[in-house]
């Protein structure tokens, strides 16, 4: 049946991970397991917590981390472990542990296999429960994941990774150490008080949730593999029965035969407070806990989910050809990606028959027209544009808000109403929640159900929770009282950027905390992550979504991509001197100051013998600095998370200038152009946008590094000064780091507890200097220290005068 995935995608074509491949005997990889595979408890019944008389594991309920016994977190752990070991068993041969996804914006499985072992060990010593490293190399590699910028955000697999054997070699060693950690911590002795946020043990179940939600990202990943590479692995839940039921595959399907009618249900005006209490005796992500109210006005929403059926009328009709279902963004990604029907869907026939089979995670099945729709936003937000163009009349339809999610819940799973009540998950394991509450969460099945398998909730809805997650319009947010976790304190932080969708509800893969009735969960739109949607239209076509936010909770994401930002940054880095600060009286060192921190790395490279090899401008906004270092280094890179300043960086590097607009008074000004020198080699240099707290791993040993006016604009400061050094240090050990900052701390862009400085501590004051260089003093040598001054001009009156912290510091 091929690939397994859509023919129309655009896959990378660059072989540079087959670096990867040993081209040794792997037949180890192939078929069913050998005991030599696992590196935690065998997978068999009455030895392995969650798994079944027939063989096959589900998900235990979630602990209750209020009176959980140490062995329930022993067995929770287990049954973590064994289903990742299951999971991982459906990969056959070397090649499914190396080969990037299609659309090469994720790393390549071995990651995964990797990734949770690093992070329980990572945390544990945070919490200070384990002493030493296991492997400081992978715990460094393996420790960060992938949050791509755009849907062409490639280049992240053309790197080394550690075999397979290595790999597994490590996780038996991180298997032990943690079993160790939870036989012995004295906080799970009996009768313990209940685990807390502040509790050194939260670091154990925090490990246990996080490699719940790689569970589930590796099941969607292994559905994006070549079908050759995977088998259904055995001990895995098996597929819903409906997938061979009749109605599968037959065309054209016919509504109420095939799949069921979808009528819309009326849901009244009413409260929805949710946000998860401080004591739930549950572990929990930071950003569920806190609380919202909000008077939702009435809406309508479809009973069910949109099913396959449903969603096979609006490519049928031509609707991933028609742009005018799309919004701006999802028609770039569209055309970018050549998509003509949804990612698990598997053209059968020419492209004109629409005839299709769907991708489950190891099959290629009859199309199971009942079953949900898997799309990503933007094929969300265009069927509902297509579907209010054929129904006419009527407030035009969307996908969900996250307050009309929890209008929609039953009473059980609505969330604090429920504060003195039980999570079902918590009660149940996937087998029983999926008997006892309806519900296709927690590993009950291997896959999604028909949109009515189980009976309508209390409120006429199917599926308010489960069977697979719920686009909705909101970006993701902060709750009131929302505070990062200081475990994991860059979990939610970055992703408050107004560029992550909110999913809700959970899916069949969705285990842990996931699965629960708090879970808050977000991704890029152009992301798939078993999700799908249903149809809403609010009773009134002028009413203002409930997702629609008042209190200026996005505005420190889009601070910069303002056609003014644009303009006053390009005068700040490419405006003349008089420009810049036009009045004799001014002051006039104050200018150039891209310019000034290009200078400053390149005395210091040379000081340190380097006269040229790879620079990093982190932060380089519309990129004169970027530019500058390209005098003296052979290859530089320049990153910021503005995508304004990305696009005009590229534009420059591309065409060498660039009109813009200096400001005088109100509209009036000035037009001028933005040139770069003839002498600079623009071939030398790329922009890429990217998260500073989140740079790609393959972001290592640079000879020089900058990071101007950055750290106080951070929501976790420490993520990126943490990468500056260790095994795969941004910096190269004998690299150089420039870094300026005026410390001008905002909690509109960094929560006050990531702070470095400015604040009292113990009746002490805490400075941002003094933090800098304790975090920076094991691995790097001061070189220099002193003030910068910067002007930023709004307009003819109006300057920012800054003076930075500026320090020069050479890697040992």
């Amino acid at each position: 049946m091929g690939t397994g995935f859509a023919a129309s995608h655009v896959e990378n074509r660059d072989d540079a991970w087959r670096q990867n491949l040993s081209g040794q005997d792997d037949s180890w990889l192939r078929g069913a397991r050998g005991d030599d595979w696992w590196t935690g408890k065998l997978p068999l019944s009455g030895q392995c917590p969650g798994v079944g008389p027939d063989g096959r594991i589900t998900s235990l309920p979630q602990p209750d981390v209020s009176r959980c016994s140490r062995e329930d977190l022993l067995d929770y752990f287990d049954n973590s472990w064994a289903i990742t070991e299951i999971l991982f068993a459906a990969l056959q041969g070397e090649e499914a542990f190396f080969r990037p996804p299609y659309h090469d914006l994720r790393h390549p499985l071995v990651f995964y296999y990797g990734h949770p072992a690093a992070l329980y060990l990572n945390k544990l010593r945070v919490a200070g429960l384990a002493k030493a490293p296991v492997n400081p190399y992978f715990e460094t590699l393996l420790e960060a994941g992938v949050d791509e910028m755009s849907w062409d955000d490639m280049s992240k697999n053309a790197m080394q990774w550690p075999s397979v054997r290595d790999v597994q070699a490590y996780r038996r060693l991180v298997y032990e150490t943690v079993r160790q950690v939870i036989a012995s911590h004295p906080d799970l002795a009996e009768g313990h008080a209940p685990i807390t946020r502040s509790s050194s043990a939260w670091a154990i179940v925090m490990g246990l949730e996080h490699e719940r939600i790689h569970i589930e990202t590796t099941t969607v990943l292994m559905r994006e593999l070549p079908i050759e590479l995977v088998r259904q692995p055995d001990g895995w839940p098996d597929v819903h029965a409906s997938a061979t039921a009749p109605s599968a595959g037959v065309f054209p399907p016919l509504a109420g035969r095939d799949y069921p009618e979808n009528p819309l249900v009326a849901v009244a005006e009413g409260e929805a407070s949710f946000g998860k209490p401080a004591d739930w005796p549950s572990y929990g992500w930071d950003n569920e806990y806190g609380e919202r109210q909000v008077r939702v006005r009435p809406f309508q929403a479809s009973r069910q989910l949109i099913s396959n059926g449903e969603y096979y009328a609006f490519i049928q009709a031509g609707g991933y050809s028609e742009q005018r279902y799309w919004t701006e963004e999802g028609w770039q990604w569209r055309s970018f990606r050549n998509t003509k029907w949804p990612t698990f869907w598997v053209p059968d026939g020419p492209a004109g028959l629409h005839h299709y089979r769907l991708r489950t995670i190891f099959a290629v099945v009859a199309m199971p027209w009942s079953w949900p729709a898997d799309v990503n936003y933007h094929e969300a937000k265009a069927y509902c544009a297509w579907r209010t163009a054929q129904d006419g009349a009527g407030a035009p339809y969307r996908v969900l808000t996250e307050a009309e999610h929890h209008r929609l819940r039953a009473p059980e799973m609505t969330g604090r109403q429920v504060a003195t009540g039980r999570d079902p998950v918590m009660t149940a394991d996937g087998r029983a929640l999926a008997a006892r509450f309806g519900l296709n969460l927690n590993l009950a099945f291997g896959s999604e159900v028909p949109v009515d398998a189980f009976p309508a909730n209390a409120n006429g809805i199917h599926d308010a929770m489960g069977n697979v997650w719920q686009w909705c319009e909101d970006h993701f947010n902060p709750l009131q009282g929302f505070q990062a976790d200081p475990f994991y304190d860059d979990f939610s932080l970055p992703c408050f950027d107004g560029k992550h969708q909110m999913i809700l509800g959970g899916s069949f893969a969705s285990t842990g905390d996931e699965a629960s009735i708090w879970a808050r969960f977000h991704f890029r739109p152009h992301f798939f992550q078993h999700a799908g949607f249903r149809l809403v239209r609010p009773d009134d076509a002028n009413a203002p979504s409930d997702a629609v936010r008042l209190d200026g909770a996005d505005s420190a994401a889009n601070v910069y991509e303002s056609q003014q930002a644009l303009n006053e940054y390009l005068v700040l880095h490419f405006g003349e001197p008089g420009d810049q600060m036009p009045y004799a009286f001014g002051p006039h060192d104050a200018t150039a100051f891209p310019v000034r921190c290009a200078d400053l790395v390149r005395d210091a490279a040379l000081a340190a013998g380097i006269t040229s090899g790879r620079a990093l401008d982190v932060g380089c906004a519309v990129g004169r600095s970027t530019f500058e270092l390209a005098r003296t280094f052979e290859s530089v890179i320049g990153v910021d998370l503005s995508a304004g300043f990305i696009e005009a960086a590229n534009t420059l590097q591309r065409n060498g200038q660039m009109p813009y607009f200096r400001k005088d008074e109100g509209d009036l000004g000035a037009a001028l152009t933005a040139t770069i020198d003839p002498a600079i080699d623009r071939s030398r240099l790329s922009f890429r946008q990217a998260d500073a707290c989140s740079l790609p791993p393959d972001f290592v040993g640079f000879d020089a590094v900058l990071m101007a006016n950055l750290i106080c604009r951070l929501p976790s400061p420490n993520s990126l000064l943490s990468r500056l050094g260790g095994p795969r240090g941004l910096v190269r050990p004998g690299g150089i780091l420039v870094m300026t900052t005026p410390f001008s701390w905002l909690e509109q862009f960094s929560p006050r507890e990531v702070w470095l400085g400015g604040y009292i501590a113990n009746g002490e004051p805490v400075w941002s200097k003094d933090t800098l260089h304790a975090a920076l003093a094991d691995e790097f040598e001061l070189v220099s220290a002193h003030d910068m001054p910067l002007v930023i001009r709004e307009h003819a009156r109006k300057y920012q005068y800054i003076v930075t912290y500026t320090t020069v510091w050479k890697r040992r």
